[in-house]
């Protein structure tokens, strides 16, 4: 979601009564806040022109390939396209935004596996990890106690499955604890990740499925996307798709009126 509200205000910051949207100023609005851009593409259709000085914008389609969001985070390909954008034009000379009317968009992201890896290595997120600590209950013998991730390492698998590699680390003690996840993935009703034939080892023994039944149910009530409608958005995964190489999701999304208020003057 982050991801769309960043292209939403870069297009959007640009519709101000003052001139009119060039595409070009458009990419530019979108790759100013970004890290680096290899490739990014933006079209915007608006017929009649004089719409634009109301707020509004009959479709916009971005392809992106390359985009860095953070410093060695890495998205292999984006791709969005909206229906027709209607906003406050009094809001926006403001600095916000606000939808007058529904805004309906599709979304395309691929993420390649080498730099899903290379992401976990880098400063934002090595940064984001050691602050990380979390109560590791997932035997008896480990319920309670602090932990820290290092090295964590993920690889995508066929049929739809991902395997994930990290040593844990307990917090004041160099003992260490090595944990491998893998699972199947696939979307319920397009709202919900589910979790197929998951197994959990720590130190190459699998914990008991007394455990691991309620964490995987815990984690598919947290993917459950029906979450984010009582916010006004509706989102729902049309593809989910791993292989060696790469993880693609497909989703259209839905914002009602109200719904998205950002400030363009933060973007």
């Amino acid at each position: 979601m982050e991801f769309f509200t960043l292209v939403l205000s870069g297009v959007l910051s640009l519709l101000v009564p003052a001139g009119f949207v060039l595409d070009r100023l458009a990419a530019n609005a979108i790759r100013d806040p970004l890290e680096d851009a290899e490739v990014l593409a933006v079209r915007i259709d608006n017929t009649p022109t004089h719409q634009l000085l109301q707020g509004r914008v009959d479709r916009v389609r971005i392809a992106g390939r390359g985009l860095f969001p953070l410093e060695g985070v890495r998205i292999a390909v984006a791709e969005l396209e909206t229906g027709a954008i209607a906003v406050d034009p009094a809001d926006l000379r403001d600095g916000e935004i606000t939808l007058e009317q529904p805004l309906n968009a599709a979304i395309r992201l691929v993420l390649d596996r080498a730099d899903v890896n290379a992401a976990l290595r880098s400063p934002e997120i090595q940064e984001y990890l050691e602050d990380l600590s979390f109560s590791l209950a997932l035997t008896p013998e480990t319920e309670g106690q602090e932990y820290e991730f290092i090295d964590p390492q993920i690889e995508f698998l066929a049929d739809n499955r991902l395997r994930f590699q990290v040593v844990l680390r307990q917090e004041g003690t160099e003992e260490q604890i090595q944990i491998q996840a893998e699972t199947g993935l696939t979307m319920v009703a397009g709202h919900q990740v589910q979790l197929i034939e998951p197994e959990v080892l720590i130190n190459d023994q699998a914990i008991p499925p007394t455990f691991l039944v309620p964490l995987t149910e815990g984690l598919s009530r947290q993917f459950d996307l029906r979450r984010l409608e009582e916010s006004g958005l509706t989102v729902r995964i049309l593809q989910l798709q791993v292989n060696p190489d790469q993880l693609a999701i497909a989703a259209i999304l839905r914002a009602e009126p109200d719904s998205v208020l950002l400030n363009s003057s933060e973007n």
